[in-house]
C-alpha cells in the first residue's frame, strides 16, 4: 500500500471533512502512537506481522486525511526501543516490514513530492541494521525540499532515550560550555524533536490512556 493512500471518501466522510474545515480551527500537529496491532491480529486470528501491516495501512489513510485537511505536521510512534525486547522472530519481522516501507518511499518519490510530504525519522537510528539506516537516510534526502506536510516517524525511539542522547550531546561539548550555558533552551536544541512544535492532538490507537515511552 502507498504511503499516501488514494482514499475514496464516502459522502458522509466528505460532509464531516467540510464541517471540520468550516469549524475554523485545524490542528497544526497531530501525533499517533501506533500500538494495539498485536491485539488486533490476535482478535482476527492473524499473524502478528499481519497486524502490523494493517496498522501501516491505517496510517496511510490517516496521512491522506491530514493532507486533505491541511494539517502541517504528523508524528507517528512506529517502533519503540523497547520493541527490541520482543522475540527475535517478531523483531526481525518488524525490521523487514520497515525495510519494505522505506523502500516504498524511494519508489514513490514522485508521488510524495507532488503531495509535498517531507519524511523525517527521529530516534536512535544507530541501533538499526546498516542497510535500514541507509534506506532511512535516502528517504529523508529525497523529500527534504518538501514542505506541505512533515511526517515525523519515531523509529527506534523512546522519550527517555531522547533525553539521554541530548544530555550526552551536551556533555561532549565539555569545556566549550559555561555552567550558565546549560539551560532548558540548550537541552531543547539537542533533542531529536528540536524542529517540531508540540502536538496539538495525540491519539493512541490501542485506546490506552497513557503515553507509554513516547
Amino acid at each position: 500500500m502507498s504511503w499516501v493512500s488514494d482514499y475514496h471518501y464516502k459522502w458522509y466522510e466528505t460532509l464531516a471533512m467540510n464541517v471540520v474545515r468550516a469549524g475554523g480551527y485545524i490542528p497544526r500537529h497531530i501525533a499517533f502512537v501506533m500500538d494495539g496491532n498485536r491485539r488486533y491480529a490476535k482478535s482476527q486470528n492473524l499473524r502478528k506481522i499481519e497486524g502490523h501491516s494493517h496498522g501501516f495501512e491505517k496510517l496511510a489513510n490517516c496521512l491522506r486525511w491530514c493532507l486533505d485537511l491541511g494539517i502541517k505536521e504528523v508524528t507517528t510512534f512506529a517502533f519503540s526501543i523497547e520493541n527490541y525486547k520482543r522475540s527475535e522472530d517478531e523483531v526481525n519481522g518488524l525490521l523487514d516490514l520497515a525495510r519494505e516501507k522505506f523502500q516504498k518511499i524511494l519508489l514513490e518519490e514522485q508521488k510524495l513530492n507532488e503531495h509535498g510530504v517531507r519524511i523525517r525519522v527521529i530516534g536512535n537510528i544507530g541501533l538499526l541494521p546498516e542497510d535500514l539506516q541507509a534506506l532511512i537516510a535516502k528517504a529523508m534526502v529525497i523529500t527534504e525540499q518538501n514542505g506541505k506536510l512533515f511526517l515525523n516517524i519515531a523509529f527506534s525511539y523512546t522519550s527517555r532515550d531522547e533525553m539521554t542522547q541530548a544530555v550526552e550531546t551536551i556533555l561532549k561539548l565539555g569545556d566549550e560550555l559555561e555552567p550558565s550555558d546549560i539551560n532548558e533552551r540548550l537541552l531543547e536544541e539537542c533533542l531529536y524533536t528540536r524542529h517540531t512544535p508540540p502536538p496539538d492532538l495525540l491519539f493512541r490507537t490501542s485506546g490506552k490512556h497513557e503515553l507509554a515511552t513516547f
